[in-house]
């Protein structure tokens, strides 16, 4: 007979900083992970921080300058490898191709260290472009960890000045922001439930995947600062209930017949604890924190369920019994269940 007798509860009680480092693309260029980063703490001020290489604040910041060969570069902030770039307001120069009626197409980007560069495309057999990267007429890959910024698209070999229908700056397309494509972050990762080995665990997922625009057709890289939950075994506690989804069944009548609808809802977690005096106790200060919380059905054994949310506390006090709390967790997302 399967009980819980030897279940153990541990909650987050501290966290381990681990500083900005590359995640992994998964190979679907969606889904990132981190070595060693299984479970990421969502405490207030230690949410994990994921930053895309990408611009941060401006858009459209390449305009028309009156200068031969030249663009205006309004100010703007980029992150690369982590770190958030500032670039004050200039111009830059690109070289026309040397033949005349055909076309080329130059990135204005942002080098790793914060500086600007151009870096010219492959000449076309014609004044056509191409939208496909590195291929004659195409835009450039560009560095590793650099920011593409725009594009100047030109097919004449004589100076001038560039006109602003020659300047592309779309995001997605031409301009790499950080933001583009959304993301969204799961802590705790799927467990078992996951549909792929990546999602196991905590990881990010993009709207849509990442785009091949730098060397050799790599993807531009994603960085993630996140802490580490330290978890301690929380004594005396028992009846331990995971964050699971409910459903509920409503259904409108007809004549002759019936239809049905479904509804569903996430359901709070939590558990029991006996407490020393209901005031000292460590798990009294934390309440309304997001914490995360490990329960063992078997503390000799490897599988667990992790649940993190707000923790929400209800002391009691009777007058011929032990103090103890009634402890919810209002989890964003359901938890997860692991085999090891």
């Amino acid at each position: 007979m399967s009980t819980s007798k030897n279940a153990k509860i541990q909650i987050e009680t501290g966290q381990t900083v681990h500083d900005f480092a590359v995640m992994t693309d998964s190979g679907d260029h969606k889904v990132h992970t981190i070595s060693g980063g299984d479970v990421w703490s969502g405490k207030s001020g230690y949410e994990p921080d994921v930053r895309p290489n990408g611009m941060v604040t401006g858009r459209n910041v390449l305009t028309a300058h009156a200068d031969d060969d030249k663009v205006s570069v309004a100010a703007f902030t980029a992150y690369s490898k982590g770190v958030l770039k500032s670039v004050s307001g200039t111009t830059t120069t690109f070289t026309r191709p040397a033949t005349a009626s055909k076309a080329k197409i130059y990135s204005v980007t942002m080098a790793s260290d914060g500086s600007l560069a151009v870096v010219a495309g492959t000449i076309s057999a014609s004044t056509a472009f191409s939208e496909t990267r590195d291929a004659a007429g195409g835009p450039p890959y560009i560095p590793a960890n650099s920011v593409e910024v725009g594009q100047i698209r030109v097919t004449s070999s004589t100076s001038a000045a560039v006109d602003s229908d020659e300047i592309f700056q779309n995001p997605g397309d031409h301009c790499e922001r950080y933001d583009f494509p959304v993301w969204e972050e799961s802590n705790l990762g799927e467990g078992l439930a996951a549909n792929s080995a990546a999602k196991e665990n905590a990881h990010i997922e993009f709207a849509s995947a990442l785009t091949a625009i730098h060397t050799a057709g790599a993807y531009k890289q994603v960085y993630i600062k996140y802490y580490e939950p330290q978890l301690s075994e929380m004594t005396r506690a028992y009846d331990f209930k995971p964050a699971q989804t409910s459903h509920s069944a409503n259904s409108q009548e007809y004549y002759r017949g019936a239809v049905a609808s479904v509804s569903s809802s996430l359901g709070q977690g939590g558990f029991t604890a006996l407490l020393s005096d209901g005031i000292t106790d460590s798990i009294i200060v934390e309440e309304d924190e997001i914490l995360t919380v490990k329960f063992f059905q078997d503390e000799n054994r490897t599988p667990y369920i992790l649940t993190q949310g707000v923790v929400g506390l209800a002391s009691g006090f009777p007058a011929d019994n032990q103090a103890s709390v009634a402890v919810t967790v209002t989890a964003e997302q359901k938890s997860a269940f692991f085999s090891s």
